[in-house]
């Protein structure tokens, strides 16, 4: 099985690698446009309106991923691709998000926001339950690696929950609460 640390050198070979972080969106004050729209019976401008927003926030990340790739981190100087390949991911280079097959647990978009101090450079926040707001908004990892790939985690079993708590510093309870859909064995079931 993956784990994203597979596309990372490793610390004791001494390789010259990166993982990045990013956090964006295009949803400031679409909530106060979202409810003129409702205000005025227009279901249709709130949904398109939303809808673009999504498109933005999606684009902004991709973008900025591109200039990763090719200024930031220059691993890719001269990629030319067009925008089928860009939508078919035919770039090197991976960026993926808590909450998301590849690292499901949505609690870790803390640990990002933390380290990147999302709210203060963003204003975007994480609501108790981590999910961003304003709506619009993404953030995730980005690995280079000429290997890297998109993967789910798959399921879990109770020994490899018990380890990721220990190394995370949090409660068995705490860790199945946000891995459920990945546990391969019910919490309920003690024992």
């Amino acid at each position: 099985n993956l784990a994203l640390s597979d596309f990372i050198g490793p610390k004791d070979k001494k390789i010259q690698d990166y993982i990045g972080a990013f956090a964006v969106t295009a949803g400031i004050d679409m909530e106060k446009k979202s409810s003129e729209f409702k205000k005025n019976n227009d279901d249709y401008g709130s949904i398109m309106l939303s809808a673009i927003c999504d498109r933005f926030a999606e684009a902004f990340a991709e973008r900025l991923h591109e200039r990763v790739r090719k200024e930031f981190w220059g691993y890719a100087e001269d990629e030319k691709l067009n925008s089928q390949d860009l939508i078919s991911e035919q770039y090197q280079g991976i960026r993926p998000a808590p909450g998301y097959p590849a690292c499901p647990d949505h609690s870790e978009k803390s640990s990002l926001f933390q380290l990147l101090d999302v709210e203060k450079n963003t204003e975007i926040k994480l609501t108790e339950n981590f999910a961003m707001w304003p709506a619009a908004s993404i953030c995730g990892y980005y690995f280079s690696h000429p290997k890297s790939s998109y993967f789910g985690v798959g399921k879990l079993n109770k020994d490899q929950v018990s380890d990721y708590a220990t190394r995370k510093q949090k409660s068995l309870k705490y860790v199945e609460r946000w891995l459920q859909p990945n546990l391969n064995y019910d919490p309920k079931a003690r024992g």
